[in-house]
Protein backbone atom coordinates (compact mmCIF):
# COMPACT_ATOMS: atom_id res chain seq x y z
CA UNK A 1 0.00 0.00 0.00
CA UNK A 2 1.18 3.61 -1.11
CA UNK A 3 1.19 6.08 1.53
CA UNK A 4 1.09 9.84 1.03
CA UNK A 5 4.53 11.43 0.77
CA UNK A 6 3.60 14.92 3.33
CA UNK A 7 5.86 17.90 4.41
CA UNK A 8 4.91 16.97 8.15
CA UNK A 9 7.32 16.23 10.80
CA UNK A 10 6.31 13.71 13.90
CA UNK A 11 6.66 16.30 16.41
CA UNK A 12 4.39 18.29 14.66
CA UNK A 13 1.67 15.71 13.64
CA UNK A 14 1.56 14.47 17.52
CA UNK A 15 1.00 18.24 18.53
CA UNK A 16 -1.59 18.78 16.42
CA UNK A 17 -3.17 15.81 17.53
CA UNK A 18 -2.93 16.36 20.67
CA UNK A 19 -4.18 19.65 20.70
CA UNK A 20 -7.36 18.42 18.67
CA UNK A 21 -7.93 15.16 21.43
CA UNK A 22 -8.04 18.25 24.50
CA UNK A 23 -10.85 19.94 22.74
CA UNK A 24 -9.02 23.11 22.13
CA UNK A 25 -9.95 23.48 18.57
CA UNK A 26 -13.03 25.12 17.29
CA UNK A 27 -15.12 22.45 15.32
CA UNK A 28 -14.45 23.95 11.88
CA UNK A 29 -10.84 23.60 12.80
CA UNK A 30 -11.31 20.38 14.23
CA UNK A 31 -12.67 18.74 10.85
CA UNK A 32 -9.74 20.96 8.51
CA UNK A 33 -7.38 19.11 10.63
CA UNK A 34 -8.98 15.65 10.23
CA UNK A 35 -9.06 16.36 6.81
CA UNK A 36 -5.48 17.66 5.95
CA UNK A 37 -3.09 16.16 8.91
CA UNK A 38 -2.32 12.79 7.73
CA UNK A 39 1.02 10.91 9.77
CA UNK A 40 4.76 10.93 7.78
CA UNK A 41 5.36 8.26 5.26
CA UNK A 42 5.65 4.79 7.21
CA UNK A 43 4.21 3.07 9.95
CA UNK A 44 4.33 5.11 13.45
CA UNK A 45 2.05 3.09 15.51
CA UNK A 46 4.58 0.85 17.48
CA UNK A 47 4.13 -3.35 16.95
CA UNK A 48 4.07 -5.64 19.72
CA UNK A 49 4.35 -9.59 19.58
CA UNK A 50 1.25 -11.59 20.09
CA UNK A 51 2.71 -13.96 22.53
CA UNK A 52 4.06 -16.74 21.57
CA UNK A 53 2.91 -16.59 18.36
CA UNK A 54 5.87 -14.28 17.24
CA UNK A 55 3.65 -12.20 15.09
CA UNK A 56 3.24 -8.48 16.07
CA UNK A 57 0.39 -6.67 15.83
CA UNK A 58 -0.19 -2.26 16.07
CA UNK A 59 -0.78 -1.45 19.83
CA UNK A 60 -3.74 -0.11 18.48
CA UNK A 61 -6.54 -1.96 17.41
CA UNK A 62 -9.69 -0.82 15.35
CA UNK A 63 -12.64 -1.89 16.88
CA UNK A 64 -15.39 -2.99 14.74
CA UNK A 65 -18.42 -1.87 16.50
CA UNK A 66 -19.72 0.78 14.04
CA UNK A 67 -21.38 1.66 11.23
CA UNK A 68 -18.10 0.66 8.66
CA UNK A 69 -19.87 0.92 5.94
CA UNK A 70 -20.79 4.88 5.60
CA UNK A 71 -17.28 5.36 7.64
CA UNK A 72 -14.92 3.87 4.94
CA UNK A 73 -12.57 6.88 5.85
CA UNK A 74 -11.79 5.85 9.07
CA UNK A 75 -10.41 2.36 7.48
CA UNK A 76 -8.02 4.88 5.19
CA UNK A 77 -6.68 6.87 8.17
CA UNK A 78 -6.19 3.85 9.74
CA UNK A 79 -4.15 2.64 7.57
CA UNK A 80 -2.16 5.65 7.58
CA UNK A 81 -1.53 5.65 10.63
CA UNK A 82 -0.61 2.14 10.76
CA UNK A 83 -3.05 0.64 13.01
CA UNK A 84 -3.19 -2.49 11.28
CA UNK A 85 -4.82 -4.74 13.72
CA UNK A 86 -8.70 -4.75 12.94
CA UNK A 87 -11.62 -6.70 15.13
CA UNK A 88 -14.84 -7.73 14.37
CA UNK A 89 -17.37 -10.57 14.93
CA UNK A 90 -20.34 -11.66 13.03
CA UNK A 91 -22.57 -10.40 15.27
CA UNK A 92 -21.37 -6.57 15.32
CA UNK A 93 -24.13 -4.37 14.20
CA UNK A 94 -26.20 -7.53 12.70
CA UNK A 95 -23.41 -8.72 11.08
CA UNK A 96 -22.80 -4.81 9.36
CA UNK A 97 -19.58 -4.56 10.45
CA UNK A 98 -18.21 -7.75 8.44
CA UNK A 99 -19.28 -6.16 5.46
CA UNK A 100 -17.88 -3.43 5.85
CA UNK A 101 -14.51 -4.70 6.21
CA UNK A 102 -15.22 -6.71 3.49
CA UNK A 103 -16.28 -3.86 1.36
CA UNK A 104 -12.89 -2.19 1.79
CA UNK A 105 -10.92 -5.21 1.12
CA UNK A 106 -12.72 -6.25 -2.18
CA UNK A 107 -11.71 -2.53 -3.47
CA UNK A 108 -8.16 -2.67 -1.95
CA UNK A 109 -7.41 -6.37 -1.85
CA UNK A 110 -3.37 -5.29 -1.36
CA UNK A 111 -4.61 -4.48 2.19
CA UNK A 112 -5.00 -7.60 3.43
CA UNK A 113 -0.93 -8.36 3.40
CA UNK A 114 -0.70 -5.30 5.94
CA UNK A 115 -3.54 -6.15 8.13
CA UNK A 116 -4.26 -8.41 11.08
CA UNK A 117 -7.85 -9.69 10.79
CA UNK A 118 -9.84 -10.74 13.54
CA UNK A 119 -13.30 -12.40 14.10
CA UNK A 120 -15.25 -13.85 16.56
CA UNK A 121 -18.17 -17.09 16.62
CA UNK A 122 -21.41 -17.01 18.51
CA UNK A 123 -21.48 -20.80 17.97
CA UNK A 124 -19.78 -22.96 20.18
CA UNK A 125 -20.59 -26.50 18.55
CA UNK A 126 -18.41 -27.42 15.61
CA UNK A 127 -21.09 -27.22 12.90
CA UNK A 128 -22.43 -24.01 14.15
CA UNK A 129 -18.23 -22.73 14.11
CA UNK A 130 -17.45 -24.06 10.76
CA UNK A 131 -21.06 -22.10 9.47
CA UNK A 132 -19.78 -19.04 11.06
CA UNK A 133 -16.42 -18.71 10.08
CA UNK A 134 -17.57 -19.36 6.05
CA UNK A 135 -20.12 -16.45 6.46
CA UNK A 136 -16.98 -14.23 7.97
CA UNK A 137 -14.66 -15.41 5.12
CA UNK A 138 -17.41 -15.32 2.85
CA UNK A 139 -18.51 -11.60 4.25
CA UNK A 140 -14.90 -9.99 4.73
CA UNK A 141 -13.93 -11.17 1.33
CA UNK A 142 -10.70 -13.14 2.26
CA UNK A 143 -9.75 -16.85 2.65
CA UNK A 144 -8.49 -16.61 6.06
CA UNK A 145 -8.65 -15.04 9.41
CA UNK A 146 -5.44 -14.27 11.60
CA UNK A 147 -7.40 -14.80 14.60
CA UNK A 148 -10.62 -15.96 15.13
CA UNK A 149 -12.15 -16.23 18.92
CA UNK A 150 -15.06 -17.21 20.54
CA UNK A 151 -17.11 -14.15 21.79
CA UNK A 152 -17.87 -13.46 25.16
CA UNK A 153 -16.74 -16.27 26.72
CA UNK A 154 -19.12 -17.29 30.32
CA UNK A 155 -17.00 -20.07 31.41
CA UNK A 156 -14.12 -22.15 30.75
CA UNK A 157 -16.08 -25.48 30.36
CA UNK A 158 -16.96 -23.82 27.04
CA UNK A 159 -13.77 -24.55 25.95
CA UNK A 160 -14.26 -28.70 25.06
CA UNK A 161 -11.72 -31.48 23.57
CA UNK A 162 -14.31 -30.94 20.37
CA UNK A 163 -13.27 -27.67 19.97
CA UNK A 164 -9.80 -28.11 20.27
CA UNK A 165 -9.32 -30.60 17.48
CA UNK A 166 -12.00 -28.21 15.60
CA UNK A 167 -9.49 -25.68 15.76
CA UNK A 168 -6.48 -27.58 14.34
CA UNK A 169 -8.64 -28.66 11.74
CA UNK A 170 -8.64 -25.05 10.96
CA UNK A 171 -5.15 -24.20 11.31
CA UNK A 172 -4.12 -26.83 8.96
CA UNK A 173 -6.38 -26.22 6.34
CA UNK A 174 -5.26 -22.87 6.59
CA UNK A 175 -8.56 -21.17 7.38
CA UNK A 176 -7.66 -19.62 10.64
CA UNK A 177 -4.06 -18.59 11.83
CA UNK A 178 -4.71 -18.53 15.60
CA UNK A 179 -7.47 -18.70 17.98
CA UNK A 180 -8.80 -17.39 21.46
CA UNK A 181 -11.82 -16.14 23.26
CA UNK A 182 -12.96 -12.80 23.88
CA UNK A 183 -14.89 -12.15 27.71
CA UNK A 184 -16.67 -9.63 29.82
CA UNK A 185 -16.78 -11.13 32.72
CA UNK A 186 -14.76 -12.77 35.56
CA UNK A 187 -11.61 -11.80 34.04
CA UNK A 188 -9.56 -12.93 36.50
CA UNK A 189 -10.54 -16.58 36.60
CA UNK A 190 -11.02 -17.24 32.84
CA UNK A 191 -7.62 -15.70 32.32
CA UNK A 192 -5.91 -18.13 34.93
CA UNK A 193 -8.11 -20.89 32.83
CA UNK A 194 -6.94 -20.03 29.45
CA UNK A 195 -3.20 -19.86 30.74
CA UNK A 196 -3.70 -23.72 30.80
CA UNK A 197 -5.05 -24.58 27.81
CA UNK A 198 -1.79 -24.72 25.26
CA UNK A 199 -3.97 -25.19 21.93
CA UNK A 200 -5.21 -21.17 22.76
CA UNK A 201 -3.45 -18.82 21.49
CA UNK A 202 -4.70 -15.36 22.30
CA UNK A 203 -7.62 -14.05 24.82
CA UNK A 204 -9.35 -10.62 24.75
CA UNK A 205 -9.84 -9.63 27.94
CA UNK A 206 -11.41 -6.19 29.64
CA UNK A 207 -9.03 -4.71 31.20
CA UNK A 208 -8.49 -0.86 31.83
CA UNK A 209 -6.64 1.46 34.96
CA UNK A 210 -9.26 0.33 37.62
CA UNK A 211 -8.69 -3.42 37.02
CA UNK A 212 -5.00 -2.83 36.83
CA UNK A 213 -5.10 -1.69 40.60
CA UNK A 214 -5.91 -5.58 41.90
CA UNK A 215 -2.93 -7.86 42.64
CA UNK A 216 -5.34 -10.69 41.05
CA UNK A 217 -5.62 -9.25 37.97
CA UNK A 218 -1.87 -8.62 37.54
CA UNK A 219 -1.62 -11.93 38.70
CA UNK A 220 -3.68 -13.09 36.05
CA UNK A 221 -1.83 -11.28 32.97
CA UNK A 222 1.20 -13.02 34.22
CA UNK A 223 0.43 -15.94 34.14
CA UNK A 224 -0.95 -15.79 30.79
CA UNK A 225 2.19 -13.92 29.79
CA UNK A 226 4.67 -16.57 31.02
CA UNK A 227 2.12 -19.30 29.01
CA UNK A 228 2.63 -17.20 25.88
CA UNK A 229 -0.33 -16.13 24.87
CA UNK A 230 -1.20 -12.69 23.25
CA UNK A 231 -3.18 -10.73 25.04
CA UNK A 232 -5.65 -7.70 23.81
CA UNK A 233 -7.50 -5.50 26.21
CA UNK A 234 -10.94 -4.02 25.75
CA UNK A 235 -13.13 -1.58 27.77
CA UNK A 236 -9.93 0.14 28.68
CA UNK A 237 -11.35 3.54 29.22
CA UNK A 238 -12.90 1.75 32.64
CA UNK A 239 -16.43 3.59 32.09
CA UNK A 240 -19.45 2.03 33.77
CA UNK A 241 -23.40 2.46 34.28
CA UNK A 242 -23.12 5.64 36.28
CA UNK A 243 -20.47 7.73 34.66
CA UNK A 244 -19.29 10.31 37.22
CA UNK A 245 -18.27 13.96 36.44
CA UNK A 246 -14.86 12.87 38.32
CA UNK A 247 -13.99 11.23 35.27
CA UNK A 248 -13.10 14.31 33.81
CA UNK A 249 -9.10 15.76 34.22
CA UNK A 250 -8.64 16.32 37.75
CA UNK A 251 -7.52 19.95 37.86
CA UNK A 252 -5.88 19.57 34.49
CA UNK A 253 -3.28 16.78 35.69
CA UNK A 254 -3.13 15.05 32.76
CA UNK A 255 -3.46 17.94 29.81
CA UNK A 256 -0.61 19.83 31.45
CA UNK A 257 1.60 16.80 31.09
CA UNK A 258 0.67 17.33 27.05
CA UNK A 259 -1.91 14.07 26.85
CA UNK A 260 -6.04 13.66 28.06
CA UNK A 261 -7.48 11.79 30.85
CA UNK A 262 -8.61 9.46 28.22
CA UNK A 263 -5.21 8.95 26.91
CA UNK A 264 -3.72 8.32 29.98
CA UNK A 265 -6.03 5.60 30.37
CA UNK A 266 -4.77 3.82 27.70
CA UNK A 267 -0.77 4.48 29.10
CA UNK A 268 -1.79 2.70 32.19
CA UNK A 269 -2.71 -0.17 30.15
CA UNK A 270 -0.10 -0.04 27.53
CA UNK A 271 2.47 -0.31 30.54
CA UNK A 272 1.86 -3.81 31.54
CA UNK A 273 4.19 -5.68 29.51
CA UNK A 274 1.82 -8.40 29.06
CA UNK A 275 -0.51 -6.58 26.80
CA UNK A 276 0.15 -6.89 23.00
CA UNK A 277 -2.64 -4.12 22.02
CA UNK A 278 -5.02 -2.28 22.77
CA UNK A 279 -9.29 -2.86 20.76
CA UNK A 280 -10.21 0.11 21.16
CA UNK A 281 -13.92 1.40 19.11
CA UNK A 282 -13.24 4.65 17.17
CA UNK A 283 -15.70 5.10 15.07
CA UNK A 284 -14.75 8.98 14.08
CA UNK A 285 -10.84 9.82 12.52
CA UNK A 286 -11.27 12.41 16.23
CA UNK A 287 -11.10 9.85 18.40
CA UNK A 288 -8.69 7.43 16.14
CA UNK A 289 -6.09 10.58 16.15
CA UNK A 290 -6.48 11.23 20.28
CA UNK A 291 -5.37 7.31 20.53
CA UNK A 292 -3.07 7.10 17.78
CA UNK A 293 -1.51 9.94 19.15
CA UNK A 294 -1.08 8.13 22.68
CA UNK A 295 0.29 4.80 21.09
CA UNK A 296 2.71 6.82 19.14
CA UNK A 297 3.96 9.53 22.17
CA UNK A 298 6.75 7.56 24.35
CA UNK A 299 6.11 9.96 27.31
CA UNK A 300 5.50 7.54 30.32
CA UNK A 301 3.30 7.95 33.37
CA UNK A 302 4.77 9.71 36.30
CA UNK A 303 3.89 8.55 39.72
CA UNK A 304 1.73 11.31 40.25
CA UNK A 305 -0.22 10.26 37.01
CA UNK A 306 -0.34 6.90 38.52
CA UNK A 307 -1.44 8.12 41.56
CA UNK A 308 -4.20 10.30 39.98
CA UNK A 309 -5.44 7.39 37.68
CA UNK A 310 -5.34 5.21 41.21
CA UNK A 311 -7.33 7.78 43.13
CA UNK A 312 -9.86 8.21 39.87
CA UNK A 313 -10.28 4.91 40.23
CA UNK A 314 -11.13 4.59 43.99
CA UNK A 315 -13.57 7.67 44.30
CA UNK A 316 -16.08 6.33 41.16
CA UNK A 317 -16.00 2.77 41.69
CA UNK A 318 -19.54 2.98 43.25
CA UNK A 319 -20.20 3.52 39.20
CA UNK A 320 -18.08 0.85 37.90
CA UNK A 321 -19.22 -3.01 37.13
CA UNK A 322 -16.11 -4.66 37.44
CA UNK A 323 -17.46 -8.17 35.49
CA UNK A 324 -16.90 -10.18 38.61
CA UNK A 325 -20.73 -11.82 38.25
CA UNK A 326 -20.14 -15.03 40.41
CA UNK A 327 -20.12 -13.04 42.90
CA UNK A 328 -23.88 -11.85 42.55
CA UNK A 329 -25.01 -14.10 40.21
CA UNK A 330 -24.37 -16.76 43.64
CA UNK A 331 -26.10 -14.44 45.14
CA UNK A 332 -29.09 -14.89 43.33
CA UNK A 333 -31.97 -17.44 43.53
CA UNK A 334 -32.35 -17.66 39.83
CA UNK A 335 -29.78 -16.30 37.16
CA UNK A 336 -30.05 -12.83 35.74
CA UNK A 337 -26.82 -11.94 33.80
CA UNK A 338 -25.79 -8.55 35.70
CA UNK A 339 -22.75 -8.02 34.32
CA UNK A 340 -24.30 -7.93 30.69
CA UNK A 341 -26.93 -5.48 32.20
CA UNK A 342 -24.36 -3.26 33.31
CA UNK A 343 -22.60 -3.53 30.18
CA UNK A 344 -25.59 -2.07 28.01
CA UNK A 345 -26.34 0.60 30.58
CA UNK A 346 -22.12 1.17 30.14
CA UNK A 347 -22.65 0.96 26.16
CA UNK A 348 -25.86 3.90 26.75
CA UNK A 349 -24.51 5.96 29.98
CA UNK A 350 -20.54 6.14 28.99
CA UNK A 351 -19.99 5.38 24.93
CA UNK A 352 -23.74 6.99 24.38
CA UNK A 353 -24.70 4.77 21.65
CA UNK A 354 -28.00 3.17 22.48
CA UNK A 355 -28.79 1.42 19.41
CA UNK A 356 -25.22 -0.64 20.75
CA UNK A 357 -27.15 -0.75 24.30
CA UNK A 358 -30.16 -1.97 23.16
CA UNK A 359 -28.24 -4.99 21.11
CA UNK A 360 -26.44 -6.29 24.10
CA UNK A 361 -30.09 -5.85 25.99
CA UNK A 362 -31.77 -7.58 23.70
CA UNK A 363 -28.98 -10.71 23.93
CA UNK A 364 -30.43 -11.70 26.89
CA UNK A 365 -33.14 -14.47 26.98
CA UNK A 366 -36.80 -13.53 26.78
CA UNK A 367 -37.78 -15.73 29.74
CA UNK A 368 -34.88 -13.92 32.04
CA UNK A 369 -35.78 -10.16 31.02
CA UNK A 370 -39.83 -10.71 32.09
CA UNK A 371 -37.93 -11.86 35.32
CA UNK A 372 -36.20 -8.66 35.66
CA UNK A 373 -38.14 -6.50 37.91
CA UNK A 374 -39.56 -9.39 40.51
CA UNK A 375 -35.72 -10.32 40.90
CA UNK A 376 -34.89 -9.20 44.82
CA UNK A 377 -31.33 -8.16 43.69
CA UNK A 378 -30.45 -7.35 47.91
CA UNK A 379 -28.05 -10.33 48.57
CA UNK A 380 -26.82 -9.94 45.09
CA UNK A 381 -25.83 -6.20 45.90
CA UNK A 382 -24.47 -6.76 49.51
CA UNK A 383 -21.97 -9.36 47.39
CA UNK A 384 -20.95 -6.51 45.23
CA UNK A 385 -17.35 -5.37 45.91
CA UNK A 386 -17.95 -2.30 44.26
CA UNK A 387 -21.26 -1.73 46.14
CA UNK A 388 -23.37 -1.18 42.96
CA UNK A 389 -27.25 -0.53 43.20
CA UNK A 390 -28.29 -3.27 41.23
CA UNK A 391 -31.73 -2.85 41.84
CA UNK A 392 -32.14 1.13 40.87
CA UNK A 393 -29.55 -0.26 37.99
CA UNK A 394 -31.63 -2.90 36.56
CA UNK A 395 -34.86 -1.19 37.16
CA UNK A 396 -33.39 1.60 34.45
CA UNK A 397 -32.06 -0.72 31.87
CA UNK A 398 -34.99 -2.28 31.58
CA UNK A 399 -36.94 0.71 31.33
CA UNK A 400 -34.30 2.73 29.08
CA UNK A 401 -33.75 -0.09 26.74
CA UNK A 402 -36.59 -3.02 26.75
Amino acid sequence: MTRPQLSITRRSFLRALTIASSGALLPRSLRALEEAVAPPSGSLIPERPLGRSGIRVSSLCLGGIFDIQANQHVLHRALQLGVTCWDTADCYQGGRSEIGYGQFLERQPEARREIFLISKSDARDPEGMTRLLNRSLERLHTDYLDLYMLHDLRSPSELTGEMERWVARQKNEGRIRLFGFSTHRNMEQQLLAGATLGWLDVIMNTCNFRLLQGAGMQNALEKCGSAGLGLIAIKTQGGGPIPADAERDPAGQFLGRGFSVGQAKLKAVWENPHISTICSQMHVVRHLAENAAAAMDQTTLSWNDREGLAHLAQSTCAGYCAGCERLCGAALEQPVPVADLMRSLMYARSYRDIELARECFSAIAPGIRERLLATDYTLAEQACPQGLPIARLVREAVELLA
